[in-house]
């Protein structure tokens, strides 16, 4: 049976903990931040939202990130859209910082919905260089409500970038696998084996009534969590997710064997994440 992975919980600001955590020290980040959808949602994404904007800093995104290019580009799609300085001027710091504590062979998920998607892999291929870019993963589910007046929306994005494309980490044997959806066209053997998942992961919400359900509105189910931290994080490794929320990223890296780093300003969000890991060291507000 794997040990259980240490798993330290910060209730603070992200970008004054992060301040204070150490270059290259992750090899997985895993960011969920709240969705810019124009409208209020919970509580919980209230409160991620109603943190004030940092400043710009143009010194580190210039510096280390192809700056000419994103300055312009950030030019151009404030013009567009007046709600893209909001959104992007709270995020971008912090992505600049996850930057800076991804390790040279780490890997950065960052997990979006369609209305900012399409922005972010723009932003990040002029923030961080397109040949940093790995994969666009879709997760893909069918469950509530559903739309006539357009195809229902059902999916969110994950944009996966690694900070040096010839010395990531990653293995596909590590991960769970999936079902082949014609288990008679391949051989018996690997039918029973099933197959490596692709960039398309079809599964479901976290269930109302089932184990892992926390309460927690954004709450993600831990076979999306436990797909990425398998294939991108050894044993051993640390794991940073600073839009914590309800936790998931530090259950499965622990019971994983992965130490994490958990970071939330939301006092709901700590304690159900106590609640949840009642073995994780919570360090709160300085």
């Amino acid at each position: 049976m794997t040990e259980p992975g240490a798993v330290t919980i910060h209730e603070g600001d992200n970008l004054d903990v992060l301040a204070g955590f150490a270059d290259a020290s992750f090899t997985l980040i895993y960011l969920d931040p709240p969705f810019n959808t124009g409208r209020v949602q919970t509580k919980a994404v209230e409160t991620a939202r109603s943190t004030t904007p940092s400043p710009r800093r143009p010194d580190v995104v210039r510096r280390g990130f192809h700056g000419r290019e994103y300055e312009r580009l950030v030019g151009d799609l404030r013009a567009y859209d007046d709600r893209f300085d909001d959104y992007w001027g709270f995020l971008e710091p912090r992505l600049a910082e996850a930057w800076r504590l991804l390790a040279d062979d780490g890997t950065l998920y960052l997990h979006l919905d369609y209305r900012e998607a399409h922005y972010a892999k723009v932003l990040l291929d002029a923030m961080f260089g397109r040949d940093h870019f790995l994969n666009e993963l879709i997760w893909a589910y069918d469950y509530g409500a559903k739309t006539r007046k357009r195809w229902p929306t059902k999916h969110d994005t994950i944009l996966v970038y690694v900070k040096d494309p010839a010395r990531y980490f990653f293995d596909s044997e590590e991960v769970d696998r999936e079902p082949y959806m014609a288990p008679g066209l391949v051989p018996a053997e690997k039918a029973a084996r099933g197959k490596l998942p692709t960039d398309v992961w079809w599964h479901t919400i976290v269930p109302t009534t089932g184990r892992e359900k926390t309460g927690y509105p954004t709450q993600k189910p831990e076979g999306i969590l436990r797909r990425i931290v398998q294939a991108s994080s050894r044993p051993g490794g640390r794991v940073l997710d600073f839009f914590a929320g309800s936790g998931t990223t530090g259950a499965v890296a622990s019971a994983l064997g992965r130490d994490a780093v958990l970071v939330d300003a939301n006092p709901e969000a700590i304690e159900i994440m106590r609640r949840r890991m009642p073995h994780a060291t919570v360090r709160p507000r300085p």
